[in-house]
């Protein structure tokens, strides 16, 4: 018997390190009508290699942010680059702090926390699949008042790299590591650490990795510095 393809399924990648989200949001959608999640992956640099391996044929993607490698930040930023008919959805326990701005920024289309309803992840891929951005309001929010006076978060003026590396340095990953996942050289890795003492005016990696989770960017699930 000859299978039938619905090409008006919304084609889903879902891409989160934790293996019960993962197959949780994939069963969830999957009982949605037009929705077919085709697959999952566990990393920044699997969702790419999956883009690469299948032609960027994909609608949707789900992403988290805090992975192992490259995260969210990376993938993001490189799928938009490569891919960007791609839909990036970035759904991440932080619900604010400078990343939504940065990943906005970089690529993404959308961003939910994972404490929003699941009929809200839904309007987001459908919204997304349309070319439309789609912000949790509560997000939202948080970016409107973000440009009014007041107090200034002193990580909104980093970089999308120099953010990357500041979530990988404060997760513990070594300065050799970290120049091998982003393909640059540990002497480049050491700059931006310098760069990063200086921007937030700290003098060591403990004292980087407190404000981090201070300002949103880290949270204490995220493996951080002993």
């Amino acid at each position: 018997m000859t299978e039938i393809i619905n090409n008006n399924e919304i084609r889903v990648l879902i891409v989160d390190d934790h293996d019960l989200v993962r197959y949780g949001f994939k069963s969830l959608l999957n009982e949605q009508d037009g929705i077919d999640v085709v697959d999952t992956v566990c990393c920044g640099e699997d969702a790419i290699n999956w883009c690469r391996d299948h032609n960027g044929d994909i609608d949707v993607i789900l992403m988290d942010v805090n992975m192992p490698g490259i995260g969210g930040i990376g993938a993001t930023k490189r799928i938009s680059q490569s891919w960007p008919i791609i839909g990036i959805i970035i759904i991440t326990v932080h619900d604010g702090g400078p990343l939504p701005k940065i990943l906005l920024k970089g690529g993404a289309k959308g961003y939910l926390t994972k404490g929003n309803a699941v009929d809200e992840m839904i309007a987001a891929i459908r919204d997304v699949h349309q070319g439309k951005y789609y912000i949790a309001k509560d997000i939202a929010q948080q970016l409107a008042l973000s440009v009014l006076p007041g107090e200034i978060n002193p990580l909104d003026i980093l970089s999308m790299r120099e953010t990357q590396v500041l979530m990988m340095i404060a997760q513990g990953t070594k300065t050799k590591k970290i120049s091998e996942i982003l393909n640059l050289s540990p002497k480049t890795i050491s700059t931006y650490r310098m760069r990063l003492f200086e921007k937030l005016d700290v003098s060591s990696d403990i004292e980087m990795l407190h404000m981090a989770m201070k300002h949103g960017v880290l949270d204490e699930n995220n493996m951080p510095i002993k």
